[in-house]
């Protein structure tokens, strides 16, 4: 549900190996996307040149080698209405023809029948541009449409069509007119377009700037497909950052923080070109610390990834993720604002409905989702939490189905996956036992630290050291001021040793470090 005072923020950490983007939405996290920034992974959008492997005619569908481990999958349903016209243009196309001579040539034809077979269209060894719509999951490899399309936020561009669209939630008559109009003239031939509901009241500036970006983007890859006839990516969607923008940018976006010059650059450029009056929403972030540590999104995740998710005044909810669907338990706990049970019961799971569609974002769980909520007596009360469930679902970007809770108490939600869901470890080994569960006697713990400081004095060589330990382990080993543990191992190691407590350090645990601040194994 959106509010009127949203304040919506994406915020974007750009690190070595991936960057991470986390939407906040009044300082709450909502959304968590990471993309690896070293190599390619294979992602909704991406389009690809591949190979046909194996045609299988019982499914009516075939696989295709686009250098996955896995191959990708493709149904005759997926072909698109002008497959053939894709398939003249691979076979055609070389380095020594003008291939936009190639392109606007060829002849759309017939459209394909929906009772067709795929072996009449494709054989292996053959070559075929395909896009992912669904990524790879568990042993599945991805699903491929031939029907290609590149989405911007205004319009979605469509190779080898013809007809402009407009959408449905485009209310005035006259708009969608103007808007059909006005994008009919502008595109070039065997050129369809969906105009997107961001359009609306667009100016034509803004609108063939953004057509001519995604022409020149499916252009681009055309000496790929001529050169190359291999197997290979052809080019990607924009990146997470610029498509998380793309999908989200509305007028209630408050703020855009990165981490990173050059991405910084890279979204103010493309903010300019769909919005040029929201291009002040995007800021570099410059401070000491870590981005994701100053707007508190570490936090967040550790507290909302695990199995157990704790909710206000003691409830939480309990997550189960397997292969075939995603269970959801919701527990009261302690909380008992009220004498009256039923209302009690009630409260607990509109609150724990909020979370729910808050997770369901968060780690992006798909399939089929069954959530346990806490037995209501009266069907007024059902009727009204499925209701609002709905309306707490209805902001979700991901095609869904909430059905009516049953008599036991169950609700069962369907989201659309076509992505891996999100999984982040929130447990630590503990740096004592290391996943044993034993730890050495506290009564011998002086031995332990004089005998590594001992070892590191014969091995090193060293004279000075700092000490880090815990709170706790600090007080124990400074306590008394000449007979203090640290007083004695100066006096017989000759040494300084200086003492400094961590708080987030486990009671028992401790470490040496030299004057310039490495830590000594």
């Amino acid at each position: 549900m959106e509010s009127e005072n949203l304040e919506k923020d994406l915020v974007v950490d750009v690190g070595s190996a991936e960057v991470r983007l986390a939407l906040l939405e009044n300082h709450r996290l909502i959304e968590l996307n990471r993309e690896s920034s070293q190599g390619h992974s294979f992602s909704v959008g991406d389009v690809y040149l591949g190979k046909v492997k194996k045609i299988l005619p019982a499914l009516n569908a075939a696989f295709v080698d686009i250098g996955d481990t896995k191959e990708a999958f493709v149904h005759y349903l997926d072909l698109g209405l002008h497959f053939d016209a894709f398939d003249t243009f691979v076979r055609e196309s070389n380095p020594n023809r003008d291939l936009s001579e190639l392109y606007t040539g060829i002849k759309l034809g017939e459209p394909l029948s929906k009772e067709g077979r795929i072996e009449d269209y494709l054989k292996p060894g053959q070559l075929i541009i395909g896009q992912i719509v669904k990524e790879p999951i568990s042993t599945k490899g991805s699903r491929l449409t031939a029907e290609i399309s590149l989405a911007g936020r205004n319009i979605v561009l469509l190779p080898f069509a013809e007809k402009v669209s407009v959408s449905q939630k485009i209310a005035s008559k006259e708009e969608k007119r103007r808007l059909e109009t006005l994008v009919g003239n502008i595109l070039p031939k065997n050129y369809g377009a969906i105009i997107r509901t961001a359009a609306e009241g667009s100016s034509a500036s803004v609108l063939v700037a953004e057509l001519r970006s995604l022409i020149e983007k499916w252009e681009g890859s055309w000496k790929t497909i001529s050169r190359n006839k291999n197997k290979g990516l052809l080019f990607t969607e924009y990146s997470k950052t610029t498509t998380v923008l793309r999908d989200l940018l509305n007028d209630s976006f408050t703020n855009v923080y990165v981490n990173d010059a050059k991405i910084y650059e890279e979204t103010r450029k493309y903010i300019s070109l769909i919005s040029p009056e929201q291009e002040k929403i995007v800021k570099l972030y410059e401070g000491k610390e870590p981005i994701f540590d100053h707007f508190e999104v570490t936090r967040q995740i550790k507290s909302s990834f695990g199995k157990v998710v704790p909710m206000k005044q003691g409830a939480y909810l309990v997550i189960e993720t397997t292969e075939a669907l995603n269970v959801i338990d919701v527990n009261s706990g302690i909380r008992a604002k009220t004498n009256d049970q039923e209302e009690n019961t009630f409260e607990v799971n509109k609150l724990a409905a909020e979370e729910i569609a808050r997770q369901l974002r968060l780690r992006d769980m798909g399939g089929i989702v069954i959530v346990d909520f806490i037995d209501m007596e009266t069907q007024e009360h059902r009727n009204e939490l499925y209701k609002y469930m709905t309306e707490l679902m209805a902001s979700d970007r991901a095609k869904h189905n909430v059905l009516p809770l049953t008599k036991f108490g169950l609700m069962q939600i369907t989201r659309q996956r076509i992505r891996p869901v999100t999984e982040i470890n929130t447990t630590e080994k503990c740096p004592l036992c290391h996943g044993t569960g034993k730890i050495a006697s506290t009564v011998v713990i002086d031995e332990q630290v004089e005998r590594k400081l001992a070892d590191l004095i014969e091995r090193t060589k060293l004279r000075q050291f700092t000490l880090k330990v815990s709170p706790i382990l600090g007080a124990y080993l400074t306590r008394g001021l000449w007979n203090s543990f640290t007083a004695k191992w100066k006096r017989k190691y000759n040494c300084k040793l200086r003492v400094e407590e961590m708080t987030e350090h486990s009671i028992l645990q401790y470490e040496f470090y030299d004057e310039k601040g490495k830590v000594l194994e």
